[in-house]
């Protein structure tokens, strides 16, 4: 590809926050004791609550994709360090339900809290046509590497 294509250049930037996210992550999963998969398995279920989606198992598990076994080592561990909690749906009480412990949210707040403020504030400072913009670029990129991501 030409090197000088405008868009190149994004995409370079895009993989160096990729890369220094992945990075902070992996520093607080061995700072909390956490295997990668278990910070993934925290994200996803947080992502969860904040679209109101029931996280069970098998939801989990198909977001990690993970077999059952794995998905239960993974929910096994996190609850065995205090990290998730898992009920029992009110409506169906067969279902069990994971939700992150209180507790592992505000570890989470401790540690990401000031980038999270940081990338607020960057946001802040933006018009809200430019806000728009991102949030539809951000969305396509999304989008593009999740089907490149299913066709494999």
């Amino acid at each position: 590809m030409d090197e000088t294509e405008p868009g190149l250049k994004v995409v370079h930037q895009l993989r160096a926050v990729t890369l220094e996210l992945h990075l902070l992550g992996a520093e607080f999963a061995q700072r909390n004791g956490l295997h990668p998969t278990d910070l993934r398995a925290l994200i996803c279920l947080l992502d969860a609550a904040r679209a109101q989606t029931p996280a069970t198992p098998g939801w989990l598990g198909r977001q990690l994709g993970l077999n059952s076994a794995g998905t239960t080592a993974v929910i096994d561990r996190l609850e065995r360090l205090g990290r998730l909690r898992r009920t029992r749906d009110d409506r169906d009480r067969r279902r069990v339900l994971l939700e992150v412990d209180e507790r592992a949210v505000a570890l989470g707040w401790s540690f990401f809290g000031p980038l999270i403020a940081d990338v607020v504030a960057a946001a802040r400072a933006l018009s809200d046509s430019e806000l728009a913009a991102v949030q539809r670029f951000l969305g396509a990129v999304q989008g593009a590497v999740a089907e490149q991501r299913e066709q494999r």
